[in-house]
């Protein structure tokens, strides 16, 4: 044992430390693995249609679209709340909106799918 004298912000405080050899250090234990996340239900992707994710788990608090509408590059499809900042999701380019997959309310995960664009 050694003991050592430390000054923290004007307070002194008197402490022992323990001197063990390298062979006495244990591992941690691996943290157990985190049950996997439960997939959100999804309308199935056709050929030649697009998928709009979520970048961030969050809120969805309005959805702009509707099923069959036109939109263009840059419309904002919905607006996701993440860390109290409202973030919205726009389309990559013009197309037709196929099928939407949330409703406002909605709590998402990173990469659950909006909506999907044809």
């Amino acid at each position: 044992m050694k003991a050592y004298r430390v000054n923290v912000n004007g307070n002194v405080y008197e402490i022992t430390l323990e001197v063990i050899d390298k062979a006495d250090i244990k591992a941690p234990a691996a943290p157990a693995a985190a049950p996997a996340p439960a997939a959100t239900p999804a309308a199935p992707a056709q050929a030649g249609s697009k998928t709009v994710t979520a970048p961030m788990p969050g809120n969805i608090l309005k959805v702009n679209v509707q099923n069959g509408q036109a939109v263009k590059s840059g419309d904002v499809l919905m607006v996701l709340e993440a860390m109290k900042m409202e973030n919205e999701i726009m389309a990559p380019c013009d197309c037709t909106v196929a099928s939407v997959n949330v409703t406002a309310g909605t709590t998402v995960e990173a990469g659950a799918v909006l909506c999907t664009l044809a």
